[in-house]
């Protein structure tokens, strides 16, 4: 071959590959994400997040979402204690987040929803027909009574399940009531998650249940609506709901830490060391869109935060550019 035409092959080739590059790079920019995102989350979020799932893989066909329910303590301590991999972790109280895995395992974490506790019960429960708003604490103090709540150590309904008993000894001013009312609970009446006491309620295992106003919406559950003082619902009420108290395990065994009364707010971060980043960067924008994952949690009886909020400047800074522009800086 002459040197002419050889240059002349070797200038072809080079402008196929230029070409070939000039195609390849756009379609891999355009190219959605894929592979699995593993999501831990609180059990209450069961049912939303079972819709939003199905709605994001219908949008991305390439990403396969893992979810594992379970309380929000339990679940932030299976990243940070058993290391056990995951790309995001939604909490039920934010709180968990915070003490649990920011900084060494998260940098962020949103506000994005809340909720307040209800007493949860059915048709077949003793005393359903008689059981009001005035008198439900009178209900639990009966013999015969089944009643149980979720592990305050495992999940911030059975924290928060406690403190609405305390804050009703203070605002009905009834002097030993939470004792009392706890007296007349078993200790087998206690289940690792507050969503396991749904199933008990509908078997007629247990009468009464302390559960989420979500959840008891999502299970078609019969609830009694407490009063904004007792019920941990009302953010405006958080002056009053720091006089509840509950001890629950540390970190460390042998170690306890002081929940105080606060509104119900969840929390959701991605783990610093994500296996699939992209993914995950993809669900959060699905989940805290107003028109997508925010609107599914509000159709289903969760009230959404919108915008979600974060508490400082400084936060903003450590997010993925795409979830930062979703957000909003709140105290």
């Amino acid at each position: 071959m002459k040197h002419k035409e050889k240059k002349m092959l070797s200038l072809l080739m080079l402008l196929f590959v230029f070409i070939f590059i000039g195609i390849t790079l756009p379609m891999a920019a355009m190219a959605g994400p894929s592979g699995k995102v593993i999501v831990f989350h609180a059990g209450s979020l069961t049912v939303p997040f079972a819709a939003i799932e199905k709605a994001f893989e219908k949008k991305y066909p390439d990403v396969d979402v893992l979810r594992e329910a379970g309380g929000s303590t339990k679940m932030a301590r299976m990243i940070s204690e058993v290391g056990k991999p995951a790309d995001i972790m939604v909490s039920a109280d934010y709180k968990v987040i915070d003490n649990n895995l920011i900084p060494g395992f998260a940098d962020w974490n949103v506000r994005f929803a809340t909720n307040q506790l209800v007493l949860c019960y059915t048709d077949q429960s003793r005393y359903a027909d008689q059981i009001t708003a005035d008198n439900w604490h009178e209900i639990l103090l009966k013999e015969d009574v089944v009643w149980g709540h979720s592990d305050p150590n495992l999940d911030p309904c059975g924290y928060r399940s406690l403190m609405v008993l305390q804050l009703a000894e203070k605002f009905y001013g009834i002097d030993g009531l939470y004792d009392k009312i706890l007296a007349n609970r078993p200790q087998k009446n206690i289940r690792p998650k507050s969503v396991e006491l749904v199933n008990l309620l509908k078997t007629g295992n247990m009468d009464y249940a302390w559960e989420y106003i979500s959840v008891a919406s999502q299970h078609e559950l019969k609830y009694i609506v407490l009063d904004d003082h007792i019920n941990l619902g009302n953010y405006t009420y958080d002056t009053f709901y720091k006089q509840a108290e509950v001890k629950v395990t540390g970190k460390k065994p042998g170690t306890w830490i002081t929940k105080t009364g606060q509104s119900c707010t969840y929390g959701i971060t991605m783990i610093k060391d994500a296996p699939n980043p992209d993914a995950a960067i993809a669900f959060l924008q699905f989940l805290l869109s107003p028109e997508l994952g925010l609107k599914t949690l509000e159709q289903m009886g969760q009230p959404p935060i919108v915008p979600p909020g974060i508490p400082d400047a400084k936060m903003t800074e450590q997010m993925p550019a795409q979830i930062a522009a979703l957000v909003e800086i709140k105290d």
